[in-house]
C-alpha cells in the first residue's frame, strides 16, 4: 500500500519541524546546565533545574493526546514550536543579579513551558508517522526510525551547538539567535504545510487518553525505566564528573571542559539516532512479524543492564578519577548509546504497530508520558544519586532501572502466549 504525495510532503515538513525543535532543545539543555554550574549551582539544585521540564511533559502527554483528537496534529505541532519560543525569550530575561533561589525558580518555570512544548511537538510528529507511512514491507518501522533517529541526531548537534555558543557568545545572546532561527522556521511551516494530516474531530473524550490495551501498557512501563536507566547518568551525574576532571578552574579551563562535555554528548546523542535510524536495516524488520519484534525488545533491554553495572563496578572501584578511567567510560557509554538506540527504536516502532489509526494520538500521547514520567525519574535521581554515591551510584541505578524495563518489555505479546519475563 502506497501513501499519496501529499502524504510524503506532510511528512517532510513535519520531520523538519521536529528537526529545528530539537537543535534548540538539545543547545537549551546544553546551555542551562553548563552555564548554571558555572555559576556554582550543587548538582541537586541543577536537577531541580529540569524537573518542571519533565513534570510538564508528563501532564502534557496524558493530554496532548485529547487535545490533538480534538484540534488536529497540525495545530498541536504550531503550538509546540510557538511556545518554545516564547520560552527561549523568557530564559533571555534571567537577571545575573537575582537570588539563587528567585534564579532556580524562574529557570525551573521556564524549563517548564519548554517541556510542554517539546511533547507537543513529538506527540504529533510520532502520530503523523502512522498516519503518514506505508504499510508494505517494514514501512512504518522505517519511517518512525528515521523521524526519531534523524531527531537525535539533531539534538546531539544542539548539545554542540549550546557548549560552543556559550564559550563564544554568552548565554543571552545564544538564546535569542535560538529564538529567532526557531521563529522564521514556524513561519515558513505555517505557510507552506500540505495536507495528510487530519483536523481533529469534536467528539473526543478525554476518557479515551487511558488505554485499555496490556501491550500499550506493559511498553509504556518498559519505557518508563528505559528511559530513567539513561537519564540517571546523562543529565547531571556525567556532565558534572567529567566537569569536575577536565576543569582546572581557570577561564580557559571551564572552557575546553565545556567543548569537551558538550562534544562528548554531542557525538553520544549522534550516534544514538544513526543506530537508531538503522535499526529497521539491522533487525531485518522488513520479513520479520510483530510478535518477533516484541521478543527482540526483551533481549536487547537484557543485553543493556550490564554495561552500567560493570561501569558502576569499575569506577567504585579506581576510587580516584584517571585519564583511562574517563576513556573506558567514554568508550563504555557510547557502547551503552548503541544498544540503547535499538531498545528506543523498538519502542517506538511498537507503540504505532500495538495502536490503531482511530487511537493513534491518544496512545502515543500515553506512551509518551510514560517516556516523560522515566525522564522525570532520572532526572531526580541524577542529582540525588550523585549527590550521595558520585558517578557509581548513578551507574548502578541505571542498572536497576534496566531490570525493571526488563520486566516489563517480557510481559509484551499475545495474551496468554506471552513470553516469560
Amino acid at each position: 500500500m502506497s501513501r499519496r504525495p501529499e502524504g510524503l510532503s506532510a511528512y517532510i515538513a513535519v520531520t523538519a519541524s521536529y528537526w529545528a525543535f530539537m537543535l534548540t532543545d538539545g543547545a537549551l539543555r546544553m546551555l542551562v546546565l553548563l552555564h548554571f554550574h558555572s555559576l556554582g549551582f550543587s548538582p541537586v539544585q541543577l536537577a531541580y533545574l529540569f524537573v518542571l521540564y519533565e513534570i510538564a511533559g508528563v501532564i502534557t502527554n496524558l493530554s496532548a493526546g485529547w487535545i490533538a483528537a480534538r484540534f488536529g496534529l497540525t495545530r498541536t505541532l504550531y503550538a509546540g514550536l510557538g511556545v518554545q519560543v516564547l520560552a527561549l525569550l523568557a530564559l533571555a530575561r534571567l537577571d545575573p543579579g537575582w537570588a539563587v533561589s528567585a534564579s532556580v525558580i524562574y529557570v525551573m518555570a521556564v524549563q517548564g513551558a519548554s517541556g510542554v512544548a517539546k511533547d507537543l511537538a513529538k506527540m504529533s510528529s510520532k502520530s503523523a508517522v502512522k498516519l503518514l507511512a506505508p504499510t508494505a514491507r517494514g514501512g512504518l518501522f522505517r519511517w518512525v526510525a528515521v523521524l526519531t533517529g534523524s531527531k537525535n541526531a539533531v539534538k546531539g548537534v544542539g548539545f554542540l551547538l549550546g557548549a560552543a555558543l556559550l564559550g563564544l557568545a554568552g548565554f543571552v545572546p545564544s538564546v535569542l539567535a535560538m529564538a529567532a532561527i526557531l521563529s522564521v522556521i514556524l513561519l515558513a511551516v505555517m505557510l507552506r504545510m500540505p495536507g495528510g494530516l487530519p483536523q481533529g474531530r469534536k467528539d473526543a473524550k478525554f476518557r479515551e487518553v487511558f488505554s485499555k490495551n496490556p501491550d500499550v501498557n506493559w511498553l509504556s512501563f518498559a519505557r518508563v525505566f528505559l528511559f530513567g536507566a539513561r537519564d540517571v547518568w546523562f543529565v547531571v551525574g556525567i556532565p558534572i564528573y567529567f566537569y569536575a576532571v577536565l576543569s582546572d578552574g581557570s577561564e580557559a579551563g571551564n572552557r575546553f571542559a565545556f567543548f569537551v562535555i558538550g562534544s562528548f554528548m554531542a557525538v553520544w546523542t549522534i550516534l544514538y539516532g544513526a543506530v537508531q535510524a538503522s535499526a529497521p536495516r539491522l533487525l531485518r524488520a522488513a520479513t520479520r512479524p510483530e510478535s518477533e519484534i516484541a521478543a527482540a525488545a526483551r533481549h536487547w533491554t537484557a543485553a543493556l543492564i550490564v554495561i552500567p553495572a560493570l561501569l558502576a563496578a569499575l569506577v567504585w572501584w579506581a576510587g580516584e578519577p584517571a585519564e583511562w578511567l574517563t576513556l573506558t567510560l567514554i568508550g563504555g557509554l557510547l557502547v551503552f548509546g548503541a544498544i540503547f538506540a535499538v531498545n528506543s527504536a523498538l519502542h517506538s516502532y511498537l507503540i504505532l504497530a500495538f495502536t490503531s489509526g482511530e487511537r493513534v494520538t491518544m496512545d502515543v500521547g500515553f506512551y509518551y508520558m510514560a517516556n516523560a514520567a522515566g525522564r522525570l525519574l532520572g532526572t531526580v535521581a541524577s542529582g540525588a544519586t550523585y549527590q550521595l554515591g558520585g558517578l557509581p551510584a548513578c551507574l548502578g541505578t541505571a542498572a536497576l532501572f534496566l531490570v525493571l524495563s526488563r520486566i516489563g518489555a517480557g510481559r509484551l505479546g499475545p495474551r496468554g502466549t506471552a513470553a516469560p519475563a
